[in-house]
C-alpha cells in the first residue's frame, strides 16, 4: 500500500511539473505566436517569405526606422550578402545545410522596390549576427 501511494505521488509530481513547464515555457516566449514575415513588392509580384523564430521581434526592436538607409544602400549589401549565401547552399559538405537550405533569387537588375530591400537586408543582418556568419563584403551592421 505505501508503494502505491508513494507511485502516485511520484506520478503526479512529475506530472505536475511538466504541465507547469510547458505552460511557462509559452508564456515567456511571446514570439512563437508570430515568426511568419512576408517580404512582398506586389507590383512586380515577387516575395520572400521569412520562417525564423524571433526574426518578427528582433525587427520591431533593433532595426533601424524605413528609409534610414538610401535602397542602394540596401541593394549594394544584399546583392553581395545573397551571392555569398547561395554559394554557400551549393557547398553542404562546408557549410552548415541546416543553416543554407535554400537559395535566395535576388537578381541585380530588377527593382525590386524599397520594402523587399529593407526586410531583406535586415533579415540577413539578422542571420548573420544570430548564427555567427559573416557573409563577406560589408561588416553586418543594424
Amino acid at each position: 500500500m505505501k508503494r502505491i501511494v508513494g507511485l502516485l505521488i511520484l506520478i503526479g509530481f512529475i506530472w505536475s511539473c511538466s504541465g507547469t513547464k510547458s505552460k511557462s515555457t509559452l508564456a515567456e516566449n511571446p514570439r512563437v505566436a508570430n515568426d511568419t514575415v512576408r517580404i512582398a513588392n506586389d507590383e512586380i509580384e515577387y516575395e520572400i517569405i521569412v520562417i525564423e523564430p524571433g526574426f518578427n521581434s528582433w525587427l520591431a526592436s533593433r532595426a533601424m526606422p524605413r528609409n534610414y538607409y538610401s535602397q542602394s544602400y540596401l541593394e549594394a549589401r544584399n546583392q553581395v550578402w545573397v551571392m555569398e549565401f547561395n554559394s554557400r547552399v551549393l557547398q553542404p559538405m562546408r557549410f552548415d545545410p541546416n543553416l543554407y537550405m535554400m537559395t535566395i533569387d535576388y537578381q541585380r537588375g530588377i527593382d525590386y522596390g524599397y520594402e523587399v530591400n529593407y526586410l531583406l537586408y535586415y533579415y540577413l543582418v539578422y542571420f548573420q549576427l544570430n548564427y555567427n556568419q559573416k557573409l563577406g563584403g560589408f561588416p553586418a551592421r543594424i
